[in-house]
This record gives structure tokens, sequence and C-alpha cells, in this order.
């Protein structure tokens, strides 16, 4: 079997910047800068947001799969429009207005099996920085005063627009100024870098002024902070194409004069049954939500990384439903493989379906992260592999051999699999008084406990070698 960790050349990533596929190569050797734009810390997370926090997920454990080192960033938005908003309203500073959802949100990520990022800056906790990064815009003539406010001039940059493939000369003709965090994205403006204090809104006493920064100079100043002038990937939903992301090339490139990104990666949007996620037309949910309807983890994550992340996808409850379907054949697989016993030797054709699906699940992962084709790949295996343990073929070595590639599916996927993974110590010991119980044909005890266990997600067979149990998703 070829070890794919060892191999890091034909990654490929479609470029927003470009506009196109293209292999991948750091700017160091064995190494990967990565930023992830995180959340406004202003509500809960939703499941469009977690659709694109599981794809970056998956794309640093493909990396690290590959033998990359990963030092991946994401920021905690806690100073914009809608968090000064929400700390108005309830009356509290901003800090204690964030802190809950800042909470909320890593119970959520952790919940989903989100690897933690090496770093989670927050914007109030950089505020030096940024007005660093203000300062060396000024000093290269990008920068004007309004009213107190400081603005980026988009006529200053003429590559303005390349990402997002809007015209510059529209902006600079406008002339208009923006002061909102966040505008109608089919609008080009100069923006707001630095804000004047304005009434009870928190504000920070600097060189440049009393008052807060602007969202887009956030993530400029803390991304160059612990990533560098330039990196390697910068990802986000395709929501922060224009202005956030086309505002962020523009004042960190104006300021260093150097390229700011190499390969800017963005997922498509989540709908809900067909339409857009709105709380008005009550199909938007949070994880919490899903949870609170008996829903695991596991289906959710697995449902929301199913799909390639540069098509939109349809978020259903049947999908959901087909998920955790999914999910029980691969348990089943892995309880047989772990559990029959074999023969030894090798059954070449299942031996060959074994490698010929880890080598394909790789290989489309490593085309712009294709999970689709990765898990079609994986489920032509489950297909054969099952028929051959049927019919007694399948050997020792082959199982070893489906084995790696189950392995390689929880590596990258971040899905563990077999019931034995997901059940804790309390369900193990209820398991056991259940068979006890049995045994002592204590038949009122089994049933009781056996009830106890569905009722938490654990589904009981009776087998002529014995129990088996699996965690429904």
């Amino acid at each position: 079997m070829s070890d794919g960790r060892r191999r890091t050349m034909g990654l490929r990533f479609y470029n927003t910047l470009k506009g196109s596929v293209e292999e991948f190569a750091p700017l160091r050797p064995g190494e990967v800068g990565l930023y992830t734009c995180g959340p406004t810390v202003y509500d809960f997370a939703h499941i469009g947001n977690f659709r694109t926090y599981l794809w970056e997920d998956l794309l640093r454990r493909h990396l690290e799969f590959r033998g990359l080192r990963v030092t991946q960033v994401m920021n905690l938005t806690d100073v914009d429009d809608k968090t000064i908003a929400g700390a108005l309203r309830m009356g509290v500073g901003l800090d204690e207005y964030t802190r809950s959802y800042i909470d909320a949100f890593f119970e959520d990520i952790d919940t989903l099996g989100i690897q933690r990022a090496a770093v989670y800056p927050r914007a109030t906790q950089h505020i030096d920085e940024m007005v660093r990064l203000v300062l060396r815009l000024r000093d290269r003539g990008c920068l004007y005063e309004s009213k107190g406010s400081i603005y980026f001039r988009i006529d200053a940059f003429p590559a303005y627009g390349r990402l997002s493939g809007l015209d510059p000369g529209s902006a600079a003709a406008a002339q208009a100024r923006i002061e909102a965090d966040e505008y109608d994205k089919d609008n080009q403006r100069d923006f707001a870098v630095w804000k004047m204090r304005r009434g009870e809104e928190p504000a920070w006493d600097t060189e440049i002024g009393d008052g807060r920064p602007g969202w887009h100079l956030e993530c400029s100043a803390m991304s160059m902070r612990y990533l560098g002038e330039s990196f390697d990937i910068h990802t986000g939903g395709v929501d922060n194409i224009f202005p956030h992301h086309e505002n962020e090339i523009a004042q960190s490139e104006g300021a260093t004069g150097k390229p700011f990104v190499r390969y800017w990666l963005h997922a498509a949007h989540l709908i809900v049954d067909g339409e857009k996620m709105s709380k008005s037309k009550g199909n938007f949910y949070t994880l919490r939500d899903l949870m609170a309807r008996g829903y695991h983890p596991r289906p959710v994550r697995y449902l929301l990384l199913s799909a390639h992340y540069r098509k939109q996808l349809n978020f259903t409850f049947e999908g959901l439903a087909q998920a955790r379907s999914a999910l029980d054949r691969l348990d089943d697989l892995a309880y047989r493989l772990d559990h029959e016993t074999l023969a030894e030797g090798e059954h070449p054709p299942l031996s060959a379906a074994a490698e010929r699906a880890r080598e394909g699940m790789i290989g489309s992962l490593d085309n712009d992260l294709n999970t689709a084709a990765a898990l079609g790949h994986l489920f032509d295996l489950v297909r054969e592999a099952n028929t051959a343990l049927d019919a007694g073929a399948a050997r020792l070595r082959d199982a070893r051999q489906v084995r790696g590639a189950l392995d390689t599916f929880e590596t990258i996927f971040g899905i563990r699999l077999g019931a034995e993974t997901t059940l804790e110590a309390e369900v193990e010991s209820l398991v056991h008084r259940r068979q006890e119980a049995r045994e002592a044909r204590d038949w009122a005890t089994a049933d009781r406990i056996r009830d106890e266990l569905q009722q938490k997600g654990i589904v009981l067979e009776d087998t002529p070698q014995g129990v088996r149990w699996k965690q429904r998703g």
C-alpha cells in the first residue's frame, strides 16, 4: 500500500484569485499558513456557518494527512456593527455580550469534532496592530479623513476588484464613502478603516483618533500578525469575496507592497429545503436546534461535508436521515472487520478494491477537495467488502487493507466509525448489566435497560455470536 501521508505533490485547489484550479505549492516547503474567517460573535453560529467551518477543518486535515504542517488562525470578530448593537440593546459591555457566544462557538466546534486552530485572535485584543496598519496605509497615501473617520481610497489601489471581478473604475468614479461594516455587494465604495467614536459605542483612544476599527481592517491586521505579510491560504464563504476579502487585499497590499495571500478558497452557500435560510421562514437552524430534535453530530458533520464545497448544499431532514444511513453502513462494515474471524491469507480482488478505493479517495481530495467523489470510491469498497465477507471469501490481509481505507476516511473526514468508538463508559456498563439480566432470565430488567439505551441512541442486536451494538445518528 502506498503511503499517502508522505506525498505532498499533486494537491490542487480552485483559487478564486485566478479563477481556475491550480497546483498548490506552499511558500515554505512542508509548512502551510492558513487563515479562516471565523464567526462574528453576536449570536449562535448556524449550520450555514458550520458548512464552511467543517470544510475548512477537512482542508486542514487533508493537508496534514499529506504531510504538511499547518498553522491555522481563525479570527473572532467581537467588535463590529452587529456586536455593538447587541451589547447596547442588552445594556451590557461588549466583552460581556460576546463572551457567551464565544463560549458557545467553542462548545459547538468541539461537538462537531472540528480541530482547534492554533490561534483565535479577538479583534478587541489587537487594536495596536490595527493602528499600526492604518499608520502604514497613511504613509503610503492610501487613506483620507472625513468627519473624524478614516477611509481607504480605492483608486489608490489599481488592482482593486481582481478577486471579485468587479470593475474598480466605477468605484473610483463614485467616490462615495461607506461607514457600515457590511453593505450591498453590488456597490463598490471607499470603505472605513477607522471609525470615529459615536454615542455610547465602545471606542479606543489611539494616536489615529478616538474610535474603533472597521471590520475589514481587523482580519488584515490579525492575519499578518500571526502568519506574516504574505501567506498561503485564506478561506471563507462566497459572501466574503466582496466586499470583505476584496478590501482585505487592498489594505494589506496597499500597506506592504507585497502579495497578501497566494490561494483564496471559498465555499458555496447552504440553503434549506431549497430556500435561503431565514428566521422569518422558520428554516434557520443552529447545531443546538438539531441536537434538541434528537440528531447526533456525526450525521450533521457527514452531511455538511458530503457535497463538494464549491457546490451549493441543500440541507433537508431527509438528507440528514440519509447521512445517518450512510454512517450505519460504514459502522457495520467497521464492526465486521474488527470482530469477524477470518482465515489467514489474501483474496486478491478485495485487496485490489481496497487499494483502489483508498487511492481514489485521496486522489479525489487532492483534486480541489472533491468529497462527493471520495465518498463514491469509499462506498464502492463497502459494497465489494460486504459481498466478499458474506461469501466467506475475505481473508485477514484483505480485512486489514479495507480497514486501512476506512481509517483514511476517519482521519480526513474526522468521523470515527464503529460502535465501540462512540460508546461511553456509562453505556458500556448498561450493556453489560443487560447481558447479566438476560443470563439471569430477568427479562423485565433486560427490557428496561434496552429501552434506556435506545433513548440514548444505542441500538442492540442480539446475534448468535453475542450482542452487537451501535450508536444510531
